[in-house]
């Protein structure tokens, strides 16, 4: 922690950056530079009336994700001072999980979430994701066509989580549609959230009763011995935030290498693995861009930036090492791993190895069945999702040649 002096960073004579408007979805690159040239920590709105500091410096953020004594992960100071109908609340507002805890609470949510995944082997998680894509294919290979965000990527995450939590894959549909709500802050977000938690009390309640080999019933007989509310808490979480960023990942992926048909010949020989093109979207346009949100417990200077107490302080992992020149598609040395899309210090990314295998695998079957995908649009034509949270495409379009996984020629 610094001990500058607060004149060094007089944000109330900074206009906020804007991170809710239309413009930042479509060139969040020129928002970032605006927020880099107030400082190391700029002074932003994620929603009208909603204020918040942004963290656009790499030291700076890893300072603050390791200082669990001057930065707490609880909002509810601040959550008492945002109207009920506010659109980020369903993104930020507090509840009784490991996201939203400090200390001995956040490490007892933790360690159970961590013991329960543990249980997941990579050959059954390889199987359940080989299993969806081989469904989804079997819907849209004939066609010849297909939007690989709405058809493909995000269907295809909640195939794979309902599998893992013991659902049926005919609530897919609903579980996709209230975590899209939820995420983009904007005039639905108080409707799916509430959607999403029914979603997971209906699903608690039977795993309550009904105990099977899923990852709700582990955390129910885990050692931590979390009550059923706990646990709910637990799911809401994992739920979430294993959707809809793992779908945009896939799908910003997808978009970036199809976008150039020379990266995309090398993976589909096999001369480059995906996880290139995925550690370029981590670097580039990761997909929760805005978010590691903290609260200073009392006023404070973070790297010569005054910051008052109960008063979000957000991380920029998109703002971190974005670059214009890389918004078309870059170029990272293997195994470059200097981003922080994982977050950092003790509430980093606890389940960073089973995303990764889910979007490679997903990626790399997909491709091994439709290997001629072509994009329908120029990359630079796409359009995104506002919201100031993710970076998430709206439509991938894209052609091919029709097939069906009963086709000889496919993967084994």
């Amino acid at each position: 922690m610094t001990t500058d002096t607060p004149s060094q960073q007089a944000f109330s004579l900074s206009a906020p950056v804007r991170l809710w408007e239309d413009g930042f979805a479509r060139d969040p690159y020129r928002y970032y530079a605006a927020l880099r040239a107030q400082g190391p920590i700029g002074w932003a709105e994620l929603a009208p009336g909603i204020a918040a500091y942004v963290v656009t410096d790499r030291r700076a953020a890893l300072d603050l994700l390791h200082d669990t004594e001057t930065f707490s992960h609880d909002p509810r100071p601040w959550e008492s001072t945002v109207p009920d109908d506010s659109p980020v609340l369903g993104m930020m507002r507090w509840r009784p999980n490991t996201l939203f805890a400090d200390g001995d609470a956040h490490v007892r949510y933790r360690t159970a979430l961590i013991d329960a995944f543990d249980l997941v082997e990579p050959h059954d998680l390889r199987a359940r994701v080989h299993r969806a894509v081989r469904r989804l294919v079997s819907r849209i290979g004939p066609k010849g066509e297909a939007d690989l965000v709405t058809e493909f990527a995000r269907p295809l995450m909640t195939l794979v989580f309902n599998s893992l939590f013991g659902l049926p894959d005919s609530h897919s549909d609903r579980l996709n549609a209230a975590v899209g709500k939820l995420i983009e802050g904007g005039a639905h977000a108080a409707e799916g959230e509430a959607e999403f938690a029914g979603y997971v009390l209906e699903l608690i309640a039977a795993k309550t009763e009904q105990r099977g080999d899923d990852l709700p019933s582990w955390l129910l007989e885990h050692p931590a011995g979390l009550t059923a509310e706990e646990v709910t808490w637990q799911v809401f979480l994992t739920l979430g935030a294993g959707h809809e960023p793992t779908a945009n990942l896939v799908s910003n992926a997808l978009s970036r290498v199809l976008g150039n048909p020379a990266y995309y010949s090398t993976l589909t020989s096999g001369a480059r693995p995906v996880m290139d093109a995925v550690v370029e979207v981590l670097h580039h346009e990761t997909p929760l861009a805005n978010y590691g949100i903290h609260f200073a417990r009392t006023p404070v200077t973070l790297h010569g930036v005054w910051i008052r107490a109960a008063v979000p302080v957000v991380i920029s992992y998109g703002a971190l090492a974005d670059s214009a020149e890389h918004a078309s598609g870059g170029t990272l040395r293997p195994g470059d791993a200097s981003h922080l899309s994982w977050s950092a210090g003790p509430h980093a990314c606890p389940v960073k190895q089973h995303t990764l295998l889910i979007v490679t695998e997903a990626i790399e079957r997909l491709t091994q069945w439709l290997p001629d995908l072509e994009p329908v649009l120029p990359r630079e034509r796409l359009t995104w999702r506002p919201g100031p949270f993710h970076r998430s495409l709206t439509a991938l379009p894209v052609r091919f040649s029709p097939r069906s996984p009963d086709q000889p020629g496919g993967p084994s």
